[in-house]
């Protein structure tokens, strides 16, 4: 009875000196089961916890804690799980348990309490907590005191980006892309009329689960919008994109036509591969070739608007410091140049990720955990101004937070962009988000740029075609870039930065091409035309205005900037060869009768003296000049007009030169 009573008043003076109770089983004498349970649980948990699989090792220890509630090192590793999982309450709750318990524990403790702290934007605490850290130190988690100095830092930053927030809104896009589960990544075409991205869902391919993180595998999802401007709900893109492993968005082409995606390659590298919409279907993924894929993985992805050059993103041991960003540009033989590092003015010794090039060609975006973070990853932007890289500007607050901050992409005008977050009051712990950048919209500072987009059709069945559309930068007389339309679809879209002259040319075999000269001068604003192109198959009677043939003003030589576009005549006719044509040149009103039809015969011939020099038998060719006989504004519609600008236009269109099918 004496021993009873003692033991209790020991119990009674344990309870009192301290609340933590250690895993100890002389603290559990009468439930030594139990404690041999609860024991092999936390073993197990720590496990998983000290490799990072927080799901795992949550499921252990909240076991361990139904039977031993008390004790503070378990109930601050509980709330490290949840707040690694995105249960930001649940992981504040038991950590504020886990202090109750023994303020004296592990120093990484106080810096998963500092790091809440920064999440919530309260700076000056998180400073105090994460200097508190490093005096008590860690021996649970030591890397992590490396970086105090860095968070301390990133605080910093926040207090002052919170100080100037920028005018935007931001909005969840809404449970017809977002759900319960996790979506991110999310790719847009360049218009905003369709968008990709990554989701975990029962309906993933295969309807696979990954161990590590207890959570389905990930699968890529897509939407378009429909006439109101809403987004239809999401659906799986299926095979072949998605497979029965994991499947990512990481980047899209500018008309929604490649798709780039990361998922493990044959010798479990995480790399990029691309996919090509051929019709309503998706070809089977490609990886990209080297020197895009090396033996490193490569996370991220992103065309530029020529379609010729690939941003990307390695963690290949020759960058600067962790994952960087390089770029490849492809030659005119359709190989891949060196990978090249775009140098330290973007790249830290930190990662860098989630690469997105904006449709105008020189804005970059991309996320980094650089020391101009306010916490993990934020957003930056950096110009490209005679071929160097500003400084990266961080996009401010509130697109940027505390937490991570990726996968930012823009739309064409400017107006819109799309990202992740992980903001309370969501569908799900991740979700999609949509920035309305308020100033731009007010002061119609739009990126300057012209986005052409419409359908090509046969001009008499009106069927969708699939046809080649080159861009040419007529002052430089070279290709910019090739498309080709949507076979099921026709639609097309290109991008056009301003400060060029551009010649367009869309062609298919059997059919005249259409030929378009759009000249957008460095000062033009943001615009978006919708074009629509018949194509005439090759019949005698149909013509074509080669709107890119250019003469020196009252002179009949032809222009160097011409030759791209007669060369597609050259073409035409070596496909043809039994065709005939007539080259016929046009003047406006503005001259003598007799001197303008003796300039466009004169313009005629040269273009068929160009012809021949290529190699066309002159007896296929007829030379034509036409004068100011047949006008396509007449000059009593043009004395309508009330700006020189509109009338100089119209003479302009006037002044034209036609390839014309005389016998086929």
């Amino acid at each position: 009875m004496k021993f009873i009573t003692g033991l209790l008043l020991i119990l009674s003076s344990y309870s009192l000196t301290s609340q933590n109770v250690e895993f100890d089983k002389k603290n559990f004498p009468s439930n030594k089961d139990g404690f041999k349970t609860a024991l092999n649980e936390l073993n197990t948990g720590n496990f998983h916890y000290m490799n990072h699989v927080y799901s795992q090792a949550l499921s252990s220890f909240e076991k361990a804690q139904n039977f031993n509630p008390k004790n503070a090192e378990l109930n601050a590793k509980i709330a490290d799980c949840y707040f690694r999982t995105g249960e930001t309450e649940k992981a504040k709750t038991q950590l504020e348990e886990a202090f109750k318990l023994d303020a004296s524990i592990d120093g990484y403790f106080t810096y998963l309490k500092a790091q809440m702290a920064q999440a919530e934007n309260k700076f000056d605490e998180a400073i105090k907590l994460y200097r508190a850290s490093k005096t008590k130190g860690s021996s649970i988690r030591p890397e992590a005191m490396t970086s105090v100095d860095k968070k301390i830092k990133e605080c910093g930053v926040g207090k002052k980006l919170i100080e100037t927030p920028i005018n935007v809104e931001i909005v969840n896009v809404g449970n017809a892309i977002n759900t319960p589960n996790q979506e991110y990544v999310p790719v847009i075409t360049a218009d905003e009329s369709e968008i990709f991205f990554t989701s975990r869902r029962s309906d993933t391919e295969g309807g696979g689960r990954d161990a590590q993180i207890d959570d389905y595998f990930e699968d890529i999802y897509y939407s378009s919008k429909n006439e109101k401007g809403e987004w239809h709900p999401a659906v799986n893109l299926g095979k072949p994109v998605n497979d029965i492993s994991h499947d990512a968005t990481v980047g899209l082409s500018i008309d929604g036509q490649k798709l780039f995606i990361y998922r493990d390659n044959k010798k479990g590298i995480g790399n990029i591969y691309v996919t090509e919409k051929k019709g309503n279907e998706w070809t089977t993924p490609v990886e990209l070739p080297e020197p895009i894929t090396s033996k490193s993985q490569e996370t991220s992805a992103s065309y530029d608007y020529t379609g010729k050059t690939i941003y990307f993103v390695s963690a290949r041991p020759e960058g600067k410091g962790g994952k960087d960003i390089y770029k490849s540009t492809q030659n005119k033989d359709g190989k891949w140049g060196d990978a090249e590092n775009l140098g330290a003015i973007i790249n830290t010794e930190f990662d860098e990720d989630a690469v997105f090039l904006h449709p105008d060609g020189k804005t970059l975006y991309f996320s980094s955990n650089g020391n101009n973070s306010m916490g993990g990853f934020d957003i930056f932007k950096s110009t490209l101004e005679k071929g160097k890289w500003s400084k990266p500007i961080n996009l401010g607050y509130p697109i940027n937070s505390s937490g991570d901050d990726v996968a930012f992409v823009l739309s064409a005008n400017g107006e819109h962009g799309y990202y992740t977050s992980e903001k309370t009051g969501g569908e799900g712990k991740k979700d999609i988000y949509k920035i309305i950048f308020l100033d731009e919209i007010k002061n119609n500072s739009r990126p300057k740029l012209t986005l052409l987009k419409g359908v090509v059709f046969d001009n008499k069945t009106k069927k969708p075609l699939s046809a080649l559309i080159e861009i040419f930068d007529n002052d430089k007389n070279e290709l910019v870039s090739s498309y080709e339309s949507n076979s099921a679809t026709g639609k097309y879209m290109v991008s056009l930065p301003a400060g060029h002259d551009y010649g367009i040319s869309v062609k298919k075999e059997g059919y005249l091409f259409y030929s378009e000269n759009i000249n957008i001068p460095d000062t033009a604003a943001f615009q978006e035309i919708e074009k629509n192109i018949g194509l005439d198959k090759i019949e005698a009677g149909k013509k074509v205005i080669l709107a890119n043939i250019f003469y020196d003003y009252n002179k009949s030589s032809l222009r160097q900037s011409s030759f791209n576009e007669l060369d597609k005549v050259v073409e035409l006719l070596n496909q043809n060869k039994n065709t005939r044509v007539e080259l016929g040149a046009h003047s406006d009103s503005r001259g003598s009768d007799a001197y303008n039809l003796k300039l466009s015969q004169d313009r005629a011939q040269s273009c068929v003296d160009y012809l021949t020099s290529k190699g066309i038998d002159k007896s296929r060719l007829t030379a034509k000049g036409y004068g100011e006989s047949m006008p396509i504004i007449s000059d009593a519609d043009i004395n309508k007009m009330t700006t020189e600008k509109e009338k100089e236009d119209a003479y302009q269109q006037n002044r034209r030169t036609e390839f014309k099918i005389l016998e086929n």
